[in-house]
């Protein structure tokens, strides 16, 4: 159900979600900010950990702001990802299978399906339209 306004018997009581209280010991507590410690990063500053994305809107905020248009979309850059040919991959993926375990590298031998095995395919049947039985009305 979307928005709208509901009846107080379906509303719940916001304190029926909050977690059970839990007794922590200090031990407890001193090792997760041990291990917190060990797991913060302070070397986050280089170009690679730039988040552009808020950059751009808040660039394209300030020009609409300004009544200015806005700036364009810097193009991807080309040649990023490697092509992977793959068929070349998986043959090399078979020999190696084939290596380890002894087969001599040729190609997998290719078999005919016998004729005549194929299973026959029937008509497909019309639904007939059932026509509903209707009482004659009464007349008062």
């Amino acid at each position: 159900m979307r928005g709208g306004l509901r009846w107080p018997d379906e509303i719940r009581d916001p304190s029926e979600l909050l977690p059970q209280p839990v007794e922590l010991s200090d031990e407890e507590i001193e090792g997760a900010l041990a291990l917190m410690d060990t797991m913060t990063r302070d070397d986050l500053d280089g170009p690679e950990f730039r988040d552009t994305y808020t950059e751009a809107v808040a660039e394209l905020i300030a020009a609409k702001r300004e009544h200015r248009e806005p700036p364009a979309a810097p193009e991807p850059a080309g040649n990023s990802g490697q092509l992977v040919d793959l068929m070349a991959a998986l043959q090399e993926s078979v020999s190696k299978a084939q290596a380890s375990r002894g087969e001599d590298d040729g190609p997998a031998d290719v078999h005919e399906m016998p004729a005549g095995r194929t299973a026959k395919k029937k008509p497909a049947r019309k639904a007939t339209a059932k026509k509903a039985a209707r009482k004659p009305r009464k007349s008062a």
